[in-house]
């Protein structure tokens, strides 16, 4: 069987993703987005034989499968709309990046998920493939070599998860139709999401840029 990254890197070509800022913590004032008729129901989260990104610090399954559901449930369980939608995580990949690494290698803390819905009043799944989204943490003066000295293997985590989550929000935004309400444009498409998977998973599978004399 392949590879998670070597699935990825079949056939797709595409531009890296960077994260604008993380997301903040959630409160009684963090604004709500229009969703619809949307409410959590199921909130499922699967890390089993997630491939860990070299130069990684450790993870368990329970760890990601925990701290990610926690983040899922913070942001979605504030809808309150009239039906119920489950929504179904698998965690294939991570990266905590560590300290004491080389520049060059620039370790990026990252999550690699494929997301599934389902419309429970429907008793049907809304995705026809599952959607692969790949988060990072945001770029700045602390991470932009990556944050193995700035930041603990805890920090990361719950950074990461938190933007997890906010960008499953954005993708559930771009089929708004799902849940009666206008879609967005989309950020990214499969393909930018997927190489920009492989570039930390797989770095060397990435096609360089030739430079010319």
């Amino acid at each position: 069987m392949l590879s998670f990254t070597r699935r990825v890197f079949l056939g797709l070509s595409l531009l890296a993703l960077t994260a604008c800022s993380d997301a903040k913590e959630i409160t009684e004032d963090t604004p709500l987005v229009d969703l619809g008729d949307f409410a959590l129901g199921h909130n499922v989260v699967v890390a089993t034989d997630a491939q860990k990104a070299p130069f990684s610090r450790n993870a368990t399954e329970e760890e990601l499968e925990t701290a990610l559901k926690a983040a899922m449930q913070a942001r979605f369980g504030r809808y309150d709309g009239d039906k119920l939608y489950h929504i179904g995580i698998k965690v294939d990949a991570y990266g905590l990046a560590a300290p004491g690494i080389p520049v060059l290698f620039t370790p990026k803390s990252v999550l690699v998920l494929t997301v599934n819905i389902w419309d429970d009043s429907k008793g049907e799944k809304l995705t026809e493939k599952p959607k692969l989204l790949t988060v990072f943490e945001s770029l700045n003066g602390h991470t932009l070599v990556g944050s193995g000295l700035t930041r603990t293997r805890e920090e990361q985590l719950d950074i990461l998860t938190r933007n997890a989550a906010l960008k499953v929000e954005r993708w559930l935004l771009e089929n708004g139709q799902w849940f009666g309400v206008e879609p967005i444009a989309p950020e990214s498409s499969d393909a930018e999401e997927a190489k920009a998977a492989l570039e930390v998973l797989a770095p060397e599978a990435v096609e360089q840029p030739t430079i010319s004399n």
